[in-house]
Formats: structure tokens, C-alpha cells, sequence
């Protein structure tokens, strides 16, 4: 049985502290789509009460430096961030791009999940035009940003639970 995205995104029965942090990353390409993943983004951490931070970066290509960098930098100062959300939205065009992006982007959040001790998550959708897009941005398929957002909180819960 599929699980659907009201499923993904319910956030009931999560208990964070309030001071849990999450560091938002998004791209300034596809700027149309990417603001309604943030504001969904947003939504789910303004109901829960976790503060957040915003990056901005030109495209997909560059987030996994700005996180690796944001990282390095915030690690040991206080109010450091618990996980980190790539949001992003890359559209195929006519020529192979789109794959190297595509998969430049899957690369880095992967490696970043296995060198950083906090989670990324994965909040970049990449669509063959701007119909899915809409779909995964409060159409059919859901709200990817909110559902970004509740996985970041799932996973700092979980990240916590392995220290207690």
C-alpha cells in the first residue's frame, strides 16, 4: 500500500526541543517553484516552533558546497544546525544538463549524509517540465517542501533518540 503525502508530512508525535535548528538551502534557478517548496518548508517548521535559516545559491549544482561550507564554519558555535534541506527544482531541457545536474546534486546530498554527523535532506525535485512541477508543489503528488521539512524533523528526532 503507497503512503501518501499527507502521510509523509504528519508531524504528530514529534517532540523537539525548541531549540533545534534546520538550514534551509535553496537554489535561485526555477526561483517560480522553489519559493512555494520554501514557503511549505517554512509552514511545517513555524508550526512545530524550530527556528530556521535560509541560504541562497544560484543553482542546484552549488548546494553541497554551501552546506559542506555552512558546516564547517557553524559546527562548534552554539545554535549549530541539526539538519540541513536542499531545496532546488531542476526542469530537462533539450540538451543532457539536466542528467549532470540531476545527479550532481543526488551525489552531494548523499555524501553529505555519510561525512556530516547531521542529516541533508533531499528536497530537490527534478521534473521533465513545469506541470510536474506544480504537482509536487500542492498538486497530486503532494507538497515536497513540506515534506522535506517534516523528514528533517523525523531525522533530527531519530538523530537524537541514537544519544539518549
Amino acid at each position: 500500500m503507497a503512503i501518501s503525502s499527507t502521510e509523509i508530512s504528519n508531524t504528530a508525535g514529534i517532540l523537539l526541543k525548541k531549540d533545534a535548528c534546520v538550514v534551509i538551502v535553496r537554489t535561485e534557478w526555477n526561483a517560480h517553484v522553489v519559493d512555494l517548496l520554501e514557503e511549505g518548508c517554512k509552514k511545517v517548521l513555524d508550526e512545530k516552533g524550530i527556528k530556521y535559516e535560509i541560504l541562497l545559491v544560484p543553482g542546484a549544482f552549488e548546494i553541497g558546497f554551501a552546506i559542506k561550507k555552512y558546516w564547517e564554519i557553524q559546527q562548534y558555535k552554539p545554535g549549530k544546525p541539526d539538519a540541513f534541506i536542499a531545496l532546488g527544482c531542476v526542469i530537462r531541457g533539450d540538451t543532457p544538463h539536466f542528467e549532470y545536474v540531476c545527479q550532481a546534486v543526488t551525489d552531494a546530498v548523499v555524501t553529505l549524509n555519510l561525512q556530516l554527523p547531521v542529516p541533508t535532506i533531499f528536497g530537490v525535485i527534478t521534473v521533465n517540465d513545469q506541470m510536474q512541477a506544480d504537482e509536487r508543489t500542492g498538486g497530486r503528488h503532494g507538497h515536497k517542501g513540506e515534506e522535506a521539512a517534516a523528514t528533517a524533523l523525523k531525522m533530527i528526532a531519530l538523530s537524537r533518540s541514537f544519544t539518549n
